[in-house]
């Protein structure tokens, strides 16, 4: 996600309860509310599902949204070229996220999957409604440039998004409130849980550990699990892992949101799913490998005021890891690869 210029002030979204009456059952049936199966060794999920449930044609209205290039300015840049299927929708192999006109950003695209059950997106956290995510992509100046206005009165003017609100929403009205909906009900949807691991942890077929992927969930459990906890891999903070500034960007993270010094440097622990295929690394796409981001919390911690006292233990800085151990972790972190979530033809582009 490349880093967001302005706050977001003043941009309201009416967030509407939907009720069901008996006049509503010939809607019902023609659009069928779709089920989340939220995976046993998951935590809850956090998105308010009664606000906004998802249904057949909710969801694809939101596909159809989310790989649609007139969201942006210049009618190229869709959600879907920042955020690629087959890399656990992140941009792979960018550094920085290229955006209208070959713009370029200050942050690397974060992967958009198990969605629902996080409490806020983007790298400084600067919303905690999924509803509301997709403005600051929408608005940014080098993402997709474009105003929320404008791309309704685009939506507006093509008779066969005038058919899909229709279908997917009981008023069918063209509006903002839907347009945010629908792409949530895409994204709430988007579940990777059967990696490897998923299969180990719940007993299944496929879920035996060789000896060094074994090792390395140990040692992950023992060296990183503080931060990247439960089976999402992220305990949804905001930390500073000790990264010093990018050479000419001083992007200080979760204090641009909040204003506290105390929060200078620190972004959102990431979560490790399909992260064997989701290079670069870090907020801002430093490391091309796995093996480098090792490497940097073994011996590249930098200490600062804000610098996370999980990375100050042992009159050390940083996290103490063998060559064999880092081999061990590697091992390990390949198991969180989720084929099947990578090739679902349901959130695949048309």
């Amino acid at each position: 996600m490349i880093k967001k210029r302005n706050t977001l002030v003043g941009l309201l979204v009416i967030l509407g309860l939907y009720s069901c009456s008996d006049d509503d059952a010939e809607y019902i049936a023609i659009n069928k509310e779709l089920e989340i199966n939220v995976p046993a060794n998951f935590p809850e999920v956090q998105y308010d599902l009664s606000a906004n449930p998802p249904t057949e044609k909710g969801f694809e209205l939101g596909k159809k949204l989310f790989y649609d290039g007139r969201l942006s300015s210049n009618g190229f840049i869709s959600c879907g070229f920042c955020h690629e299927q087959r890399f656990a929708f992140t941009h792979h192999g960018h550094q920085f996220s290229h955006g209208i006109n070959d713009l370029e950003g200050t942050r690397n695209a974060p992967a958009v999957q198990n969605m629902a059950f996080q409490k806020e997106f983007t790298w400084d956290g600067a919303t905690s409604h999924l509803d509301l995510f997709p403005i600051i992509p929408i608005t940014n100046e080098v993402e997709m440039g474009e105003t929320v206005s404008n791309v309704i009165s685009k939506l507006k003017e093509d008779t066969e998004y005038q058919q899909l609100f229709a279908e997917a929403f009981k008023d069918g009205e063209v509006n903002n409130e839907y347009f945010f909906k629908a792409l949530s009900q895409f994204m709430v949807m988007m579940i990777s849980s059967n990696s490897k691991y998923d299969k180990y942890v719940r007993g299944e077929e496929g879920g035996s550990f060789t000896e060094i992927e074994e090792y390395g969930y140990e040692l992950f459990q023992q060296k990183c699990a503080s931060c990247h906890k439960t089976d999402l891999f992220t305990d949804d903070a905001f930390r500073n892992n000790g990264l010093p500034p990018y050479p000419g960007i001083n992007d200080i993270g979760r204090a641009e949101v909040t204003g506290s010094v105390a929060d200078n440097y620190k972004f959102k622990v990431p979560s490790l799913r399909n992260v064997a295929i989701t290079a670069p690394y870090m907020h801002d796409g430093r490391f091309g490998s796995l093996a480098s981001v090792l490497n940097f919390y073994d011996n590249g911690v930098q200490d600062s005021e804000t610098l996370d006292p999980i990375l100050k233990q042992n009159n050390r800085l940083g996290i103490d890891l063998s060559a064999e151990e880092k081999e061990a972790l590697i091992a390990f972190l390949n198991t969180l690869t989720d084929e099947t979530f990578l090739n679902d033809e349901r959130f695949a582009e048309y």
